[in-house]
């Protein structure tokens, strides 16, 4: 028997086709899942919040109520599980994870981001850091780390500093020995930068340079690695660099036998000549002979040219 068709035409669904009220509620209700859970998280939050508050004494702290915050919201599951640290490159692991204060398995409220981004930033390989908790499990920590920019000796002690003259770190410097420039004195951190830039434009004096020796905090004695001493005068670097190495391309000043070369006066060029000793002979007495008396100084006198 064949069923009638409906008033407008259309075939009629059957029982077997319709959505069983049950379905229709059970699609309803999965909807509302995912708010109900966030509002349930959100009470388990402020009652643990509110019971640490009323457990904390009059006297009592934020660090103790922080405390106690995380040791309630620990039961919830919200603690470490990993610690991610990002940007570091030379700053030593075992110090930074110390600065940072959480190991696995603490609660995860309860310490605090700006004490342990305040003490990351003490270290002096850091220059600046943050902390960020994302729940339920994770700290990530990123620094930006200090770039080392010269080698520093001061009274017989190595230091690393960056362009600003800023220590960085007086461990393992020897690592940086071919790499990165030395500066020598007191007051020598804070002209380096200059110093060292104005360098940077002659690649050929620069590899020459043993150490930039700063004299008082005036001027640069540049230290050569062949024990030649070139005196650069004050304020004037950049005129004394230039003709230095004039000098050099017309008369190779710096390959001759010279304990000094003396740029300061801009109209005359000063160099002292090495006085060199004779060789011991074998089977010779032990006792050394008094030092010569040091070579007089050569004054070569400069012409200025006239401006064109």
């Amino acid at each position: 028997m064949s069923r009638a068709p409906s008033p407008r035409g259309t075939p009629r669904t059957s029982v077997k086709d319709r959505i069983s009220k049950r379905t229709m509620l059970l699609r309803k209700a999965k909807k509302w899942v995912r708010p109900i859970c966030w509002g349930l998280f959100a009470v388990t939050v402020v009652g643990t919040v509110g019971l640490a508050v009323r457990t904390v004494a009059p006297g009592g702290t934020i660090a103790s109520l922080r405390e106690r915050l995380g040791g309630s919201t620990g039961f919830t599951g919200l603690r470490v599980a990993h610690v991610t640290i990002e940007g570091r490159a030379n700053t030593p692991e075992p110090l930074l994870r110390a600065a940072i204060g959480v190991t696995i398995g603490d609660p995860i409220l309860g310490f605090s981001v700006e004490a342990a981004r305040a003490r990351i930033e003490t270290l002096t390989w850091v220059e600046q850091a943050t902390v960020e908790r994302r729940l339920p499990d994770t700290v990530v920590v990123a620094i930006v780390e200090r770039r080392p920019f010269a080698i520093w000796q001061n009274e017989k002690k190595f230091h690393l500093i960056d362009r600003a003259g800023q220590i960085v770190a007086n461990q393992d410097v020897a690592l940086f020995k071919d790499k990165l420039p030395m500066v020598v004195g007191a007051a020598a951190p804070a002209g380096a930068a200059d110093l060292l830039k104005q360098l940077d434009k002659y690649p050929a004096l620069s590899a020459r340079i043993l150490a930039s020796v700063r004299v008082g905090e005036r001027r640069w004695n540049l230290h050569l690695k062949n024990g030649i001493d070139v005196m650069l005068p004050e304020g004037h670097e950049t005129e004394a660099l230039e003709r230095l190495m004039q000098l050099q391309q017309e008369h190779a000043l710096m390959d001759r036998p010279l304990t000094n070369i003396d740029l300061r006066l801009p109209d005359r060029l000063v160099v002292r000549p090495r006085v060199e000793t004779a060789a011991a002979k074998p089977g010779a007495a032990t006792a050394l002979p008094p030092p010569p008396p040091p070579a007089p100084p050569a004054v070569i006198p400069t012409v200025a040219k006239r401006p064109t």
